[in-house]
């Protein structure tokens, strides 16, 4: 009787083990970021969006660095269509990582979120925004549209860091 239980712990150990093995590897961001050359204007040129970014046109993402090292966030779009209701959130950053490559985003307190730059040109044109958890992503760019091909290169990079890309959808954009 005794030998059952310690088999039975021995198993549900063994299993969970598997489990852990199957996780997927943390996101890896790129090498490094000048801050004061990322902070600016960001159009969201696609995305697989949040609850509130369900239905945005417009979307846009600014950065300030803040005196005291956080980063000022206002995240603004058109609800619904170009005509739509203008809708504004300031959410607060700060950089979790040397590289400035890994932020902590907080829309609401005490939730705060995994932010990383996993793609950033050499000139600051395109950045990608992913999660380690894979669930949401964002394309942005400092002019409100990109090259078609350029699009498809960057979908498939996020396909190849483990997102599944059905889910990104293109946020209308029109200025």
């Amino acid at each position: 009787m005794r030998r059952k239980t310690t088999l039975l712990p021995a198993a549900l150990l063994l299993v969970l083990s598997l489990f852990g093995c199957s996780a997927k590897e943390p996101l890896r961001p790129v090498d490094s970021v000048d801050l004061e050359r990322f902070m600016g204007d960001w159009y969201v040129i696609a995305n697989i969006p949040t609850a509130l970014e369900r239905d945005a046109h417009n979307a846009v993402e600014s950065y300030r660095l803040n005196g005291d090292g956080t980063i000022g966030t206002t995240f603004t779009f058109r609800d619904g269509s170009f005509d739509g209701k203008k809708k504004q959130y300031n959410p607060r950053a700060w950089v979790s990582a040397e590289s400035n490559a890994v932020w902590g985003m907080q829309f609401i307190w005490p939730i705060k979120a995994d932010y990383r730059i996993v793609y950033l040109d050499e000139d600051y044109s395109v950045t990608v925004i992913g999660r380690n958890k894979r669930d949401y992503v964002w394309i942005m760019a400092r002019e409100p549209a990109i090259e078609a091909y350029r699009y498809d290169q960057i979908v498939r990079l996020i396909g190849e860091m483990g997102y599944d890309t059905s889910g990104i959808q293109q946020v209308p954009q029109q200025w």
